[in-house]
This record gives structure tokens, sequence and C-alpha cells, in this order.
């Protein structure tokens, strides 16, 4: 399956070898975290018996199907449960980001904004609502609610305008806070996330189907609006603390994160009340996906975190003092080989200069200036939904070259990571990674590739070259 759509630039300079290594080994991982095949191997159904893992259904029990969903994974579950339930669908509603191109013949289908939610989100918030608060216990509501949520649906609390929730967004979006910091927040000044979809959903039948974006794969994290929240007021109020932020924040948001308190909490429980919740594919599927294809292709291959966090150039440097670390003492694993790692990092960005990029290019650009005494080494960076930050990118791959090239187009590698603008340094330099709309979104994937591949890539030794410094 051809998922990277420019690989012909890519491979036009560079090392061929490990480039075409390199395209092959994340278009598996890719693959690998497909929420369409996965749906289709989790529910199954005969007649009007219905299976979903270990739990089975009759859906003779149930008035009425409904099917829910919103993210950027979400499409691919809501087309596998059209074909496995077909007409018994009573109806539904899918929230896609725009851009998106959806074939669901049985729900409503809103695109709205993302990263940061528009006047569509939150007429997608009010539909999910609506058609949520009618259901009955002789419902049965399949949800598929997966990252990218918090934008794509966006319902403030009282006395927050549609504005002040754009505005929070963006200012948690630069603040460099982690997604567990960012949707502690973003629950608690909203009206739909933190379980309250549930409760409207309740006490129909709601079973969930997600897919992990999230380090550590938890629920409330991925699935927010459908199940218990186990974050607090005094977590939203700690970030604000940690970022400086109270003073940018709309009054109105900053007002209601100070007089939260137990009345106003996000939903804590849900026992007793029929809410299954099943991950259809974990946060680290695509990185398992990559090391599965690179053994194939005889890379030495290990993963070594699928659990890397914080700032993206500094992530970057990290994987250079690896590569470093692979080149000169053949450690944690000898030449050829490749490394693997996930993770979900950040910029930081606050008042400084603004330009075009993302953390995947912004890891990239800042591990390219580590690699430059290094051979036949290759990183690349990617965020599996197809989208780095704000630009078509999904994130880039570098080598020792690729600082030399630029400084040789009068690009300046460290002005670019200074001013957050890496999207035009590497398209300069031909080093962006672009794949369109994936359908899937787990963990951004980091590949460290060393030694060149003989033969037929589609198997065999992988060529014994070490690395030069």
């Amino acid at each position: 399956m051809t998922l990277i759509k420019n690989r012909e630039q890519l491979l036009s300079h560079g090392n061929q070898a490990l480039r075409m290594a390199a395209i092959d080994i994340l278009e598996a991982g890719l693959a690998a975290a497909d929420p369409y095949k996965a749906t289709h191997r989790l529910v199954r159904r005969q007649g009007d018996e219905l299976s979903v893992g270990d739990m089975r259904l009759h859906l003779s029990q149930f008035d009425r199907v409904f099917i829910l969903g919103t993210g950027k994974a979400s499409r691919g579950i809501g087309q596998a449960l059209e074909e496995i339930l077909g007409d018994r669908i009573a109806g539904g509603v899918f929230v896609l980001k725009h851009g998106d191109q959806a074939n669901l013949r049985f729900v409503k289908v809103i695109y709205a904004g993302h990263p940061v939610p528009d006047e569509n989100s939150y007429s997608g918030a009010c539909a999910l609502l609506g058609l949520s608060s009618s259901c009955t216990e002789r419902d049965l509501v399949f949800a598929a609610i997966t990252g990218g949520s918090s934008a794509l649906v966006s319902y403030p609390v009282p006395g927050m305008t549609f504005q002040d929730k754009r505005r929070v967004h963006e200012l948690l979006l630069l603040s460099g806070a982690d997604i567990h910091q960012v949707n502690a927040v973003r629950k608690h000044l909203s009206r739909i996330k933190g379980g309250c979809l549930a409760r409207a959903v309740l006490p129909a039948t709601l079973v969930n189907l997600t897919v992990s974006d999230v380090v550590g794969d938890a629920l409330d994290y991925i699935t927010d609006p459908t199940v218990p929240d186990t974050s607090t007021f005094e977590d939203a109020r700690a970030v604000l603390d940690e970022f400086d932020l109270w003073g940018d924040f709309p009054p109105a948001a900053a007002e209601y994160l100070r007089a939260g308190n137990h009345e106003l909490e996000t939903a804590k429980d849900f026992d007793g009340l029929p809410l299954f919740s099943f991950l259809l594919v974990p946060s680290d599927a695509s990185a398992l996906g990559a090391l599965e294809r690179a053994r194939a292709l005889g890379f030495q291959s290990m993963i070594l975190t699928v659990r890397l966090e914080g700032e993206a150039r500094e992530a970057g440097k990290f994987l250079a003092a690896i590569g470093q670390e692979v080149c000169l003492r053949r450690r944690p694993v000898p030449p050829p080989c490749c490394i693997i790692v996930a993770g979900e990092n950040t910029v930081s960005i606050g008042s400084g200069a603004r330009g075009e990029g993302g953390p995947n290019q912004e890891l990239a650009l800042s591990a390219s200036l580590g690699m430059r005494s290094l051979d036949n080494m290759l990183i690349a960076s990617l965020d599996t939904d197809g989208e780095d930050g704000t630009t078509e990118a999904a994130g880039a791959m570098v080598e020792n070259s690729t600082v030399t090239t630029a400084r040789a187009k009068g690009l300046d590698p460290r002005m670019a990571l200074k001013r957050h603008d890496t999207y035009p340094f590497l398209r300069e330099t031909g080093d962006l990674i672009q794949t369109g709309p994936t359908g899937t979104n787990v963990s951004d994937l980091y590949l460290l590739l060393t030694g060149s591949h003989a033969g037929d890539l589609g198997g065999g030794e992988a060529g014994r070259h070490d690395c030069a410094s």
C-alpha cells in the first residue's frame, strides 16, 4: 500500500537505499494502525447475533442502533460499522475534519475545524448531544471517538463564548503543555467532554470503539466524552499555574476554572450502567508494525521506547545522540540497524516568533544538526494522522546532507528552529514527508536507520556498512 505520496521527491537525493527502506517501514507502521481493519477484526455479526470482542449482544433486544463518531481515526470505524450493521442502523452523527472524505450512508456527516475549532465544531457538538439525549434504555449506541475530537466538537460551559473557546485552544496548543495537561483544561471548560456525552446517551447501551494517540492509552484522554474523567478542576488550575496562562486566558474561562467545585465537576462514575469500551488500536501499533517490517528487511531492529514526550527539538537531539552511540560504540544495537521510537512531542512557542511547522518537522531538523559528521544514517519523524502541526506535511526524513544542502541554498537551520519555521526549510531541502489524511491517529513514529540496505527491499540481509564519522 502506497501511503507516502511524495516518494519520488524523497528518493531524488540522499542515501536512496536508506530512504527506500524508511518509506517501506513507515508505510508498514501506518498500515498496522488501520482502524477500519481493526473494527472488522473485533466486531462480527451473524444475523441478529453481534459479538464485540468477548461481549455478545442480540440485536433483537434493541429498538434502535445508532453510531456516533468524531476524530481523525473515526471515519474508518464508521465505515466498518456500516458494513457490519447495514440498514439496522437507525441513524447517527459523525463530525470529521474539513478535507476528510467520508463514504457514510446511514449517518449525518458534519465537517469541522482542527486543530482550532470553528462554528461547525459547535454545530457538531449540538448534533451529537441532541441525538444522544433522545436515546432510551432500549437503544444500542456505538461511539467512535478518537484523537482530534477536542477541536472537532466544541460546546463551551455557561458564560464562555465560542470565541473564548477558540482562544483557549490556541493558547494551550502554543503553551508546550502535554496532551494530558491540555485535555485536563479543555474537559473542564466543555459541556460535551469529560463524560458529558455518555451522560446524555446512558442508560442506552453504549459501546466505545477507539484508537489511541495518547502515551499510556488512558481512555479518558482518548474518548473522553464517553467515559468517566479522572482529571479534576485542581489539575486544570495547575496547568494554568505551570504555564503562566491565567493572564492570557479569556476572563470567562479563567473565572469558571477558579470557581470550579465538586458540583461542577466532570463525570466520575458510571458504575452499574451499560457502558463498554474497547481499544481497537493502541498508541504503539505503528511502532510494532514498523518493527515487524524492519526485521523482515534484514535490519537489526528494536523498539527503544514508545513513551518519548517533551520538547520536539530536545527529542531530536536525543535521537541524534543515539545515532552517535550506534555509529561509534555499536550500541544499543550494531549497524545496520533500525531503532524505533514512538511518542508525542510538543513545541513551546510562547510569545516568540512563529513560522510554519510542527513537532515532527522540528524534531527532524533538530536531529539533523547532530548528524553532520555521520554517514549512512537517516532519521525520520512522522505524525501518523498525516498532518504535522498546521502544515500539509506529515513530518520529515533527514540525513547528514540536510544541513549541507540547506546552507548551500542560504538557509540557516538554527534560525529556522529559533523561529519555529521548519516547514519552508525542509521543503527547500526536499525532506518533507507527505501522506495526506491517513485515516488513523496513533503516537508519532520515529525511525533511526543506519547502514545501507543491500539487494531486494522485499527481504534479505541488510548490508553491513558501518557509519563513518
